[in-house]
């Protein structure tokens, strides 16, 4: 079974994440689909809305670490994990995200990139990319600040600690919070409508909301991703990495 679901039914787009064994850590064929998804969508005028969703027990673990140990598979300017991030941040249709268990890294940094997100009041977020030896990522040391404050994403950025769902409604990174049983079905409910919304109003609608840091977007897309890279070949993140394999306590205190 494919580990990206897709089903599209009244001018909705579900994608639905589905590597369960592993938490729906993403691999670079996961991303891949993904990316290939969105791009059919963008240009499938019968699609009207997209939604991204996992399981009500986890929505993603992130990046899968086993992939950052192979030279080329690492993520770089031209990876799949990049691509997929520049196709996200420019998709032109409303694009949601559906959000139960647990989402670190990118499982988190996605959804400034979505128009609406609803989660499971199970739904813990995590961004602990200082604590793996490496930077956000997907804009996010953009978007953070301008969503929460800086003092705010200064302190999950760089203490890299998880929080629930009832803090991310309240800092406005989620639309709703929901009992995790229910999530699914009022994140289509909510599809459903914008699918019933004239299309070219919904796209203008999205356009003018983002036009004015699209460029920015872009620009820290990149900037972040060569940051990245660099620091995934520094010693922090191979210790991160050791740390990860042999299941202990990464240790910085040389580095």
């Amino acid at each position: 079974m494919s580990d990206i679901l897709q089903h599209c039914e009244g001018g909705v787009l579900t994608l639905t994440l589905n590597r369960l064994e592993r938490k729906n850590a993403l691999t670079v064929s996961m991303y891949e689909t993904l990316t290939q998804a969105l791009q059919q969508a963008s240009a499938n005028p019968e699609v009207k809305a997209c939604v991204i969703q996992g399981h009500e027990t986890v929505f993603s673990a992130g990046n899968d670490l086993q992939e950052f140990l192979h030279p080329g598979q690492q993520p770089g300017p031209d990876s799949a994990v990049m691509v997929l991030l520049r196709t996200v941040a420019a998709f032109d249709k409303p694009l949601m995200a559906c959000v139960c268990g647990p989402a670190v890294g990118i499982g988190t940094t996605l959804l400034l990139h979505c128009d609406l997100v609803v989660a499971g009041d199970n739904a813990m977020f995590a961004l602990p990319f200082i604590n793996l030896g490496v930077c956000p990522e997907a804009a996010s040391s953009l978007l953070l600040p301008q969503r929460i404050g800086m003092a705010r994403a200064a302190e999950l950025l760089m203490l890299g600690e998880p929080f629930g769902a009832q803090s991310a409604e309240e800092w406005g990174l989620i639309n709703r919070v929901v009992p995790p049983t229910e999530a699914s079905a009022v994140a289509a409910l909510m599809a459903r409508k914008l699918a019933e919304k004239p299309l070219d109003s919904l796209m203008t609608t999205k356009k003018l909301l983002r036009q004015t840091q699209q460029t920015s977007v872009m620009q820290h897309l990149h900037t972040e991703m060569e940051e990245f890279a660099r620091l995934l070949k520094a010693p922090a993140a191979r210790e991160a990495m050791q740390a990860f394999l042999e299941k202990r306590k990464p240790n910085f205190s040389s580095l």
